[in-house]
């Protein structure tokens, strides 16, 4: 396969940046300021990296307007590198575009007659849509996904392979799912009667809004009543596990390895650092950024950034740290009984 070839000023027009240097020269990817060669464009956007500027080979690179003059090769000028880096990523990112098969749908699908399916649709190897199933315009299903009865995918939504979504689902225009995720299990719901189980029926669905993307293996089960709900532009990583009746605000992004427990509602444009843990029923108001492997146990209330894990530290001081906080308790008591004794004085 032949390379995309673009000139500066072809990306510096996609990008909307300014160059500065020679704007006819071609280049063929994108790499970082280490490795780039004199046919590829770099970027600095995190100032740990700016030692490699000096002796980077790329052909250009995209900097603010700060660092452009500190700069020996081409310049795509920007005032937020990581951002036009994030557009350039596109220009040679490649992504799935079809169904491996000469016609729209692969001649394996298995697709119920009451389903809904736009002609523009492409359904691949050994998909199964079932009974009520609505596909609009442009959407793409991969291999081995299973749509139940009365899903609506809307418009131009990407589903690679072996995606599962369960009954009463509904998904937005535009949203990218990866593989292994399953939208609409049950949620972990059970009374208690005479040391035994007894399973309560999850009669909700899941609602996503549009632009939202769901990274592999994670899972949103449905509503044990109402509708768990992910808002438009949320961005969730993989292995992510969201409970029932949670709800997340628009644009809060998630990274790995979060689970958020039932009936929780978290506000608009909040960071979840990965592997943080999120209790059930509370709720986080917008602009909140929790850092890495925090857990998260009463309701926060006001924006701002919260953490709770501890700094890695070796193993001999970890014991001591942790010995000394078996010892809070009594230090606390002895503390109180000494702050008595000198107001009686």
């Amino acid at each position: 396969m032949s390379l995309q070839e673009y000139s500066l000023k072809e990306l510096a027009s996609i990008i909307e940046a300014e160059v500065v240097g020679d704007e006819s020269v071609r280049v063929t990817g994108i790499s970082t300021l280490q490795s780039a060669d004199g046919a590829q464009v770099s970027f600095l956007a995190n100032p740990a990296y700016e030692k490699y500027l000096p002796d980077t080979c790329a052909a250009a690179v995209i900097l603010t307007p700060e660092l452009a003059a500190k700069c020996q090769t081409n310049v795509l000028v920007h005032k937020n590198p990581y951002l036009a880096y994030a557009r350039l990523s596109q220009v040679w990112g490649k992504t799935f575009k079809g169904v491996d098969s000469e016609e729209n749908i692969h001649k394996s699908a298995i697709i119920h007659a009451s389903a809904s399916i736009d002609p523009s649709v492409q359904i691949g190897a050994c998909a199964v849509i079932q009974a009520g199933v609505t596909l609009k315009y442009g959407v793409i299903v991969g291999a081995n996904c299973v749509i139940g009865d009365d899903t609506i995918v809307a418009e131009n939504t990407l589903l690679h392979a072996n995606v599962t979504v369960y009954h009463g689902v509904s998904i937005g225009q535009d949203c990218i799912i990866h593989s292994g995720v399953i939208i609409g299990s049950d949620g972990f719901g059970f009374a208690p009667n005479q040391g035994k189980w007894v399973k309560i029926a999850q009669l909700g669905g899941v609602v996503i809004g549009d632009n939202v993307e769901i990274g592999a293996n994670t899972t949103i089960d449905r509503g044990a009543l109402n509708n768990t709900v992910i808002e438009k532009g949320v961005k969730l990583d993989n292995q992510i596990q969201i409970a029932h009746n949670v709800k997340v605000g628009q644009n809060t992004a998630m990274a790995a390895c979060c689970a958020v427990a039932g009936s929780t509602t978290i506000g608009e444009n909040c960071v979840i650092g990965g592997a943080s843990g999120i209790a059930g029923h509370l709720t986080i108001t917008d602009n909140v950024h929790i850092t890495a492997m925090t857990m998260v146990i009463k309701s926060l209330n006001e924006p701002g950034v919260y953490s709770s894990g501890t700094g890695v530290q070796t193993n001999a001081k970890w014991r001591r740290s942790i010995a000394r906080l078996r010892q809070l308790d009594k230090m606390a008591n002895r503390l109180s009984s000494l702050e008595k004794l000198v107001k009686s004085f």
